[in-house]
């Protein structure tokens, strides 16, 4: 009889905290934390940092494929946790006289002025 409080005890203190952290969803004090490794809308698309991480985008999808896209603006974009930033982009670019919109995911890590373009897709309208 004993050994089973015990095991209620040490099962219900293991358990706790994993359903306190679902109830609260992810959010710690219940007020607006973020999901680690989830993806968060960025606020302002127009800031420096953001364009500069969209023109390096289209930049480096032109030098692997060889295109001649123009880089016109970030249309939106979240950015997600990991070993540094992944930024998921939906950038304009100017392809002759067409626009077009992609979805391009760049991986930064700031500290080591690192940058790779994981992917860039077109965007169905």
């Amino acid at each position: 009889m004993k050994i089973e409080i015990q095991c209620f005890y040490f099962l219900t203190l293991l358990l706790l905290p994993i359903y306190a952290a679902t109830a609260l969803g992810g959010k710690s004090g219940g007020g607006g934390g973020v999901l680690v490794g989830g993806w968060q809308p960025i606020k302002n698309v127009t800031e420096p940092h953001v364009t500069e991480i969209g023109e390096f985008a289209v930049e480096e999808y032109n030098k692997e494929s060889k295109s001649q896209l123009k880089f016109l603006s970030v249309v939106k974009g979240e950015t997600q946790v990991v070993a540094g930033t992944n930024y998921r982009l939906i950038v304009a670019t100017k392809d002759g006289g067409l626009t077009k919109n992609y979805q391009a995911v760049v991986w930064e890590k700031t500290w080591e002025h690192f940058r790779n373009l994981t992917s860039f897709t077109p965007v169905n309208a």
